[in-house]
């Protein structure tokens, strides 16, 4: 398995050479995309539907989970990146520290996935860009593309599972609720007072 990891990571990474037109777009990605999954988080909050803030308090539960999940995993099973080990076409600038699995690939997919199950038209682009994600980590030489679909089963199992279990526990799921009720209350009453200035 690991030699068709890395063989399969010299051809996405070779690409940086072959489809060197494509490199900056893969930097953007590899390196900035992150912002417009923290930036889709702000919007949903403030963009008024009645499951918009349960949707965002269950996504950004669910990165938590798994970033704390990818930390463990991390600690346990240690994989050098594949510029430490091998001669790469490094694009963007990295620490040495683990590669497995992918915090970037399961962040993406945990809040694309987590968008997808409440809102499917919207998630299947999420979804789209947090493939574009997973692949330029590879074209960059960050990652091998078993890390990033390490991450992204990681992101998507448990996108699922904090849907599945998090309503059903009410010693979280009742201090989310009350909270979200007393930030709409709160939001409601500066949103009168402004129209009435």
């Amino acid at each position: 398995m690991s030699n068709f990891d890395y063989s399969l990571f010299q051809t996405i990474n070779h690409l940086a050479i072959s489809e060197k037109f494509l490199n900056s777009f893969m930097e953007l990605l590899a390196q900035r995309a992150e912002y417009l999954f923290f930036a889709a988080i702000i919007f949903y909050w403030f963009y008024k539907k009645p499951t918009n803030r349960k949707m965002v308090v269950e996504a950004v539960v669910a990165a938590c989970v798994g970033m704390v999940l990818n930390m463990v995993i991390g600690k346990v099973y240690y994989r050098d990146r594949p510029f430490v080990a091998h001669h790469v076409n490094l694009l963007i600038s990295h620490a040495k520290n683990a590669s497995f699995p992918s915090d970037h690939a399961t962040a993406a997919f945990v809040i694309a996935t987590t968008i997808w199950i409440w809102r499917k038209r919207d998630g299947w682009i999420w979804l789209i860009l947090a493939a574009g994600v997973a692949l330029s980590r590879v074209w960059t030489g960050v990652h091998y593309p078993l890390d990033v679909v390490g991450g992204m089963i990681i992101g998507v199992v448990i996108a699922f599972i904090t849907h599945q279990f998090l309503p059903r526990l009410n010693i979280v799921n009742r201090p989310i609720n009350y909270l979200i009720d007393q930030y709409e209350k709160a939001e409601n009453k500066i949103t009168k007072k402004s129209n009435t200035m």
